[in-house]
């Protein structure tokens, strides 16, 4: 019984193991090495049994590791605006635990361009970094150097956050339904929260619009794009226009027949994963190597309109849903952006493949990616 145990876990030491590459001049790479890499580096110096970690947080320039198990947390990376929250403002070369959150059971972490944020399993909310557009929550423009509860949600359950550039969402499950809050920089409308641009950032919660008797299933944001996938697969997309598309400071509803159920945000474009295992782009193609000339037109419309779409052509535009190229035959099973860059991953048994969609036809990508291997099927 021993030997097998021993076995096993071997076999699981092999396969979830966390790698890095690109980027990694202030330590994102979690190598110990100022250094960008080529080609991906096994991460070797982390604080508990990899085989633990369950998922990844990727910021600007650092990085949330959070094992589900326990709900322990480490980062490392950038974090001269105290995005890590480790109480300094320096950056971390290595995996280190966030030891102020040990009290807590974290249940979801996310990481912006510099701050971040933590969900406990309880429903309390904290973030922690650069808050001079009000992205903290707090009330006020400070950033802080741990993570600080967001006492406006302190009689409410959270279930998700994510963090964009500057600005911050929020999930929130009750027996009233779903409603889904924005705060910090609105100036592209990727808060969601008034029918017009604002142009002064927020430093409380505000609820964003459109969203009455929607289940919510995941909410994401990147750059100064925001978006939400519902439970039925439909996907609401708000703030910087795809494709040369106008700024949009409503949720959108692209009316199609598609069910997806994953979407990864880029800064200027976004991956969908549909049912099929077939991904969809919007935007981003002027990169080249993401797409395929197989376009579908989607005519999207304002979320708070309850029937069809009406209103004014501002309210109704047209946004292009691109395939992805050369996956003929091949299903996806997950997707990633960077800013500028994405990646999937295909197959059904142990062996998976990863495949980069670069901004370019070199390698390495200029941006950091991490891809965690586990939960493969024997």
């Amino acid at each position: 019984m021993e030997e097998k145990e021993r076995q096993e876990e071997e076999k699981n030491s092999i396969n979830n193991k966390v790698w890095s590459w690109g980027a990694g001049t202030e330590g994102q790479l979690g190598t110990t090495k100022l250094q960008d890499e080529n080609h991906p580096q096994l991460i070797h110096y982390l604080s508990f049994t990899p085989k633990h970690i369950s998922y990844l947080a990727c910021g600007g320039a650092h990085v949330i590791a959070l094992s589900r198990e326990d709900g322990k947390v480490l980062s490392w990376g950038r974090g001269t605006s105290g995005q890590l929250g480790h109480g300094d403002m320096k950056n971390c070369l290595y995996p280190f635990p966030v030891k102020c959150l040990e009290s807590f059971v974290v249940s979801y972490v996310s990481a912006g361009w510099n701050h971040s944020g933590f969900v406990s399993n309880t429903g309390r909310v904290l973030t922690c970094g650069d808050g001079t557009f009000g992205q903290l929550g707090h009330g006020d423009f400070q950033s802080q150097c741990l993570p600080i509860e967001v006492m406006y949600f302190r009689s409410r359950h959270v279930e998700q956050i994510t963090c964009g550039m500057r600005h911050t969402l929020v999930l929130l499950k009750g027996n009233s339904g779903d409603a889904l809050y924005g705060f910090g920089s609105g100036k592209r409308g990727q808060l969601g929260t008034s029918m017009d641009m604002i142009t002064k950032s927020l430093n409380l919660p505000q609820v964003i619009f459109g969203f009455q008797q929607v289940n919510i299933a995941r909410i994401i944001a990147n750059g100064d794009q925001s978006a939400a996938l519902t439970v039925d697969g439909h996907l609401y997309t708000w703030g910087k226009g795809f494709h040369g598309i106008s700024d949009a400071c409503l949720p959108l509803l692209p009316s199609s027949a598609l069910k997806f159920t994953k979407v990864a945000l880029g800064w200027n474009h976004a991956l969908l994963l549909t049912d099929c295992g077939t991904v969809f782009m919007l935007g981003g193609n002027h990169h080249g190597m993401l797409s395929s000339p197989q376009k579908l037109r989607l005519k999207t419309c304002s979320s708070n309109q309850s029937t069809g779409c009406q209103g004014s052509e501002d309210d109704c535009r047209l946004s292009i849903l691109e395939k992805v190229s050369g996956l003929d035959g091949i299903k996806a099973v997950d997707i990633a952006a960077g800013a500028e860059h994405s990646a999937l991953v295909t197959g059904k048994t142990a062996l998976l493949t990863i495949i980069v969609l670069l901004q370019r036809k070199l390698i390495p990508s200029s941006e950091l990616l991490f891809l965690l291997l586990q939960k493969m099927e024997r």
